[in-house]
């Protein structure tokens, strides 16, 4: 897939999410209102679920930021890292990013923001100590490749509609506590309480499934287009390998926003049968070395 059909699919991809959640809340509230006998319910289920939309597209990089402990990273203390940055936009074309640093010995990055004029690039401290100047450059053009491809939206949105389903789950288990206005006969208790139940076993999967459908390709896709941007794809191989080498797990790694990431921040996934590879949000990092180095790899 080339590039610009790949920006164009992960616009529709946003679009269709957000549009999709916006569906289930609505019918979620209408269901609830029925058993309820309340109206006000589908009104709330409506504005709400317009306002998250809105809320996500704005604010969601934001929360992202916060959540992974990301301090602003000025010029002076962090030179190498603000010219490497700075040069990278220059030759993509792209504004250049708000830049971020995560005090963590584990090496990793990841882009975020709602379009390239909105932007931010986060790498933590463990990376800038681990790589030379040819690998940290091959990997922040790996991040500029998510947010020149735009990326970034879709899977920052990600994080806030994969963190609310698995918030829904708990709502409806605690409010089944309370049944409904016809408490005698139980109905509405049976049914938040079924409900919940559904939410609960499945809100897992949902946010599987949400993540991957942003597709492990695009990490392929912004190797290769970093590698174009510094014409030496052997510096995102090596950087990549000197990662993968790294056992250790982020002090803030989040299920909801493993994917934003260059590399898992729960550490290397070393198992390689049909089903870990199913539900892994990155693929693996030999698949991606390979492929760098024009090795036969099958995407």
């Amino acid at each position: 897939m080339d590039i610009y059909r790949q920006q164009s699919v992960n616009t529709r991809k946003t679009w269709l999410l957000m549009s999709l959640f916006f569906v289930v809340v609505i019918a979620i509230g209408w269901i609830f209102s029925y058993v309820y006998e309340s109206p006000n319910i589908l009104y709330f289920a409506v504005i709400f679920s317009i306002g998250m939309n809105f809320f996500s597209y704005w604010y969601s990089d934001k929360i992202v930021l916060k959540i992974s402990g990301a301090i602003p990273a000025d010029r002076e203390s962090y030179f190498e890292l603000w010219n490497a940055v700075e040069n990278l936009s220059i030759t993509a074309g792209l504004p250049m990013p708000k830049l971020y640093v995560i005090n963590d010995t584990v090496p990793n990055a990841f882009a975020t923001g709602r379009n390239k004029e909105n932007s931010a690039v986060a790498v933590t401290t463990g990376l800038l100590r681990l790589l030379n100047k040819s690998e940290l450059e091959g990997v922040i053009a790996h991040e500029l490749s998510h947010i020149g491809n735009k990326d970034i939206l879709i899977s920052t949105v990600i994080v806030v509609l994969v963190g609310f389903i698995t918030l829904l789950s708990d709502i409806f288990l605690r409010s089944s506590l309370f049944g409904g206005r016809n408490r005698e006969d139980g109905r509405a208790q049976a049914i938040m309480i079924l409900v919940g139940v559904v939410f609960a076993i499945l809100s897992p999967f949902i946010a599987v499934i949400i993540q991957l459908a942003i597709s492990r390709k695009r990490e392929f896709l912004a190797d290769a287009s970093g590698a174009l941007l510094t014409r030496y794809p052997e510096g995102l191989a090596s950087a990549l390998e000197k990662i993968s080498a790294h056992s250790g797990k982020m002090r803030k790694a989040n299920n909801a926003m493993a994917h934003l990431y260059i590399s898992n921040p729960f550490g290397p996934q070393k198992e390689k049968n049909f089903w870990t590879k199913l539900f892994m949000t990155h693929p693996s990092t030999e698949e991606r070395i390979r492929a760098l180095r024009g090795e036969n790899v099958k995407v």
